[in-house]
């Protein structure tokens, strides 16, 4: 009986161990959570007096690493968008975002990392926002004429053949599946689907049609609309979608690559009312802890589907938060961009240091915290590096591969990363030392309240700032004045690594 029991105990260990060899040998799914105008210390993972709850994300970072300096490429929408999915600085082709209407931001020949992805046999779905562009001139009628007159110009619905395949979006660019409304706050309203309108618009867009806005603005521009729009209904729709996305490939042989980019807690600011009171920071923190509650919904379907050990979940955001947030810190005592100074569209650290959490079951090791320097264009090169898909010279021009760090084998991969929102500002980052070259690293007003309050100094206006970050997280002390030499040669290695068009390390030794 003994002998019986140990030959039963060997077969188990073994069979077992084959079974976890023939899951680590498979090719992750993987998940990208991505939200729209989101700070730092809005998440309690990472900010413990932070008036939001953030369970679902809290738990996330618990299961997996938890980054203290992870970057998006812009402080706007469109670029850190192009920079994720390419692996290239945004800069490096533009700076602003694609306007209502507006076509692709990807160029034909620009290798997207759906498009490396699909190579390797992946599955590729985006949902939600999109903010890249369209070709909508492809299904406008060549007599249209717009309506109305300065901001208020726009399309009606009568100029475009809607029952026609929209050119240039998602499917053009390596997404096998797309269901959005593109932008939450451009036209047209109406539900996408892979390239068509689901229900053809036959209003212009009417803020009175919907329920009363619960902060701030609706910041929506005029143009096509149905009639029966609801942007309420944003979240939970794209999330359902979600949901039956990650539960459907449980039963597909191949991968899937799910970019997941929600409309929150960018404006308008319309937690759903299930949500009201959540928080103890007014609306937008209900809205923010309504995405966490998405979040979870789109995390529990791949563990009730039997695919969370499998896949790599990546929670992060485009930018930091709109400027509506001087007013609620001032309000709730809730500073959204917390410990950071500047909010969306700055180049101080609270437009672009952003949350940056990723899962990697078998790879990064539960509840770890890495305080490396990386970006949200790193994600390209990691993928390859793991998926041994190689990259050509133009394709992922400074994506740095995070294995290492994600395995702990080491505390950096990379050491620089250039901020940009706008052309006339930059800003460089490197090991410690941050350089701001512009008269300073707002671009949005700022509140002089808010300065006074935290105790920042008066601008003095000089050409340029220069940050310790190790020491002076919050952009405090500038020390521009008494370091000429590190003001230099941070000038120098700006301009070196704009003019030589790549910072990969793959590709260092073209610029040798």
């Amino acid at each position: 009986m003994r002998n019986c029991l140990t030959v039963l105990l060997f077969l188990s260990v073994v069979f077992g161990l084959s079974s976890q060899a023939a899951t680590s040998s498979k090719q992750p799914n993987i998940l990208i959570l991505y939200a729209d105008d989101l700070g730092l210390g809005d998440l309690q993972c990472y900010h413990p007096d932070s008036k939001i709850p953030t369970p679902n994300l809290d738990r996330l970072a618990g299961e997996g690493m938890r980054f203290l300096d992870g970057h998006s490429s812009s402080g706007i929408c469109t670029p850190s968008r192009y920079a994720l999915l390419t692996g290239r600085h945004h800069w490096r082709k533009f700076h602003g975002i694609v306007n209502a209407f507006g076509d692709s931001a990807f160029s034909p020949e620009r290798v997207t990392m759906p498009e490396m992805l699909r190579e390797k046999g992946y599955a590729t779905a985006a949902i939600g926002k999109w903010h890249l562009g369209w070709n909508w001139a492809a299904i406008r009628k060549p007599d249209a004429k717009q309506i109305g007159e300065g901001r208020r110009k726009s399309w009606g619905p009568e100029a475009f053949y809607w029952e026609k395949s929209i050119p240039n979006g998602p499917l053009d660019h390596g997404f096998d599946h797309y269901f959005g409304d593109t932008v939450i706050n451009f036209p047209p309203y109406c539900w996408i689907e892979d390239d068509k309108v689901v229900k053809t618009p036959t209003v212009l867009m009417d803020t009175k049609k919907w329920k009363e806005i619960k902060e701030g603005n609706w910041e929506c521009r005029p143009g096509p609309m149905t009639e029966d729009w609801d942007p309420y209904e944003n979240i939970p729709t794209t999330t359902e979608k979600g949901v039956e996305y990650i539960k459907k490939q449980s039963e597909a042989e191949s991968p899937f690559f799910l970019y997941f980019a929600f409309p929150s807690p960018h404006a308008p600011i319309i937690p759903n009312d299930e949500f009201d009171g959540k928080s103890g920071a007014g609306p937008y923190g209900d809205f923010v802890y309504e995405t966490d509650d998405a979040c979870g919904r789109l995390l529990r379907a791949l563990e009730e589907s039997g695919q969370a050990d499998n896949t790599v979940v990546i929670f992060t955001a485009d930018n930091g938060p709109e400027k509506y947030a001087y007013a609620r810190d001032e309000k709730f005592g809730h500073w959204s961009a917390h410990p950071l100074r500047g909010l969306k569209r700055d180049i101080y650290e609270g437009g672009h240091h952003v949350p940056f959490l990723v899962k990697w079951p078998g790879v990064t090791k539960p509840g770890s915290v890495s305080d490396a320097l990386v970006s949200q264009i790193d994600f390209m090169a990691t993928f390859a590096n793991a998926l041994e898909a190689e990259l050509a010279d133009d394709t992922a021009e400074d994506s740095h591969n995070l294995l290492p760090v994600l395995r702990g084998e080491t505390d950096a991969v990379r050491t620089t990363h250039i901020h940009n929102t706008f052309e006339d500002r930059w800003a460089i980052r490197d090991g410690d030392w941050l350089l701001i070259v512009g008269k300073n690293g707002y671009h949005s007003k700022v509140d002089p309240k808010w300065e006074e309050r935290r105790g920042y100094p008066e601008d003095n206006a000089a050409e340029v700032e220069l940050y310790n970050l190790a020491e002076d997280i919050g952009q405090k002390h500038d020390l521009a004045g008494a370091n000429p030499e590190k003001v230099a040669e941070l000038r120098t290695l700006l301009g070196k690594i704009r003019k030589q068009g790549h910072s990969a390390p793959r590709l260092a030794k073209n610029s040798q």
